[in-house]
């Protein structure tokens, strides 16, 4: 196997293709077709085909190199973006910055995860996973990235970078929550004391839930959708609300999630049903410790300036990997910013150098003796 030399117009042109190949998350037949071309991307720089798999109508993508995943770097083909977009937003490449539908979040740091691996002069015990529904939290792909990640070394996530390229070595874990109230409907003119107001029983609930947060642990319960009632004379029989909540630690998602289940309505003859749950394990920042010292040593051998490392409230596929145990860095990917944002943009500069890095970083990680050897 001869590597492949990282160079930035190639990587820069895999760019390209990527993103006109537009992939919303919601969409099975288009991320179909983003899959068969990252497929075909991949196959001709990495000589091998990948493991091509459906799970409930959505495409994921494996390439394995070697008997077992030692070092696992993990990517998604999905986007935010609806078809037609990239008419109005096409590709770009002008004055040192990309824009596009998906550039930064996150086709520019599936091309390097590719031209990185390309770059190996050994790949034995590295997996490529290349996952179709990450914007949508990963319903379909949890289960397979956990199984992968199962026994690895180290996970590394090719998500976009955090502000000024900082990586990304903590992430809160999330949990969505439904609140469904049930009260009794009456005629709000004539005769409303037979009622149960579910809106009013929603009020004192929306306090409740907004009061479990704790700022100086950094959990956030914040409230958001809510709805309630039928018509303007009727006294509201069911109202509801979500939740998002946001921890740190998996102790302070299982307090929220405990006084989540244990709310209990004021009014007489209301009555409550929570939904939902935790959705992604914290990624703690100890998961990344290790892994980030690593990373600052080999961009000071490769003559880079020193990494910053940043907590982040948003999530990633790296709270499945930390949350199993493995140790995650995520952020890895491009230099830009405005994720999800008509100004989605990628810096040029950055490609290159952070794609030698991930290459250093996979090296460094081989390079240790194998378990049990």
């Amino acid at each position: 196997m001869t590597p492949h030399t990282v160079r930035l117009d190639d990587i820069v042109e895999t760019i390209h293709t990527l993103v006109e190949c537009e992939s919303p998350s919601d969409d099975h037949d288009a991320v179909a077709a983003s899959a068969a071309l990252v497929a075909e991307l991949g196959e001709e720089l990495l000589g091998a085909a990948p493991e091509r798999i459906v799970i409930d109508g959505v495409s994921h993508l494996k390439w394995s190199f070697g008997d077992a995943t030692r070092v696992l770097l993990v990517a998604h083909h999905d986007t935010v973006w609806p078809l037609g977009t990239l008419a109005r937003l096409p590709f770009t490449n002008a004055d040192g910055v990309l824009t596009g539908p998906g550039c930064f979040d996150m086709k520019t740091g599936l091309a390097m995860a590719m031209h990185a691996v390309a770059a190996l002069a050994e790949r034995d015990g590295v997996t490529l996973l290349v996952t179709g529904d990450e914007e949508l939290g990963s319903p379909s792909s949890r289960a397979l990235i956990e199984e992968t990640a199962s026994g690895a070394s180290a996970a590394l996530v090719l998500e976009a970078s955090a502000d000024g390229g900082a990586l990304k070595i903590e992430r809160k874990g999330v949990s969505l929550y439904e609140l469904v109230v049930y009260g009794v409907a009456a005629h709000a003119g004539l005769e409303p004391e037979k009622g149960v107001n579910a809106s009013l029983e929603l009020a004192h609930q929306l306090l409740a839930v907004a009061g479990l947060g704790d700022t100086e642990l950094g959990t956030t319960v914040t409230p958001t959708v809510a709805t309630s009632g039928t018509t303007s004379n009727t006294v509201p029989a069911r109202a509801s609300f979500k939740v998002d909540v946001r921890a740190r630690t998996f102790a302070e998602q299982d307090r929220v999630h405990a006084a989540m289940l244990a709310l209990r309505p004021v009014l007489d003859g209301a009555q409550l049903e929570v939904i939902g749950g935790p959705n992604r394990p914290p990624f703690e920042a100890a998961s990344a410790a290790a892994l980030f010292d690593r990373a600052q040593a080999a961009a000071a051998r490769l003559g880079l300036e020193p990494l910053e490392g940043v907590a982040v409230g948003g999530a990633s596929d790296g709270n499945f990997t930390a949350g199993i145990g493995v140790p995650t860095l995520d952020g890895l990917g491009a230099v830009g910013g405005g994720a999800h944002a008509e100004s989605e943009h990628v810096l040029v500069a950055a490609i290159e150098p952070r794609t030698l890095l991930l290459t250093e970083l996979m090296t460094s990680l081989l390079d240790e003796p194998k378990a049990g050897a």
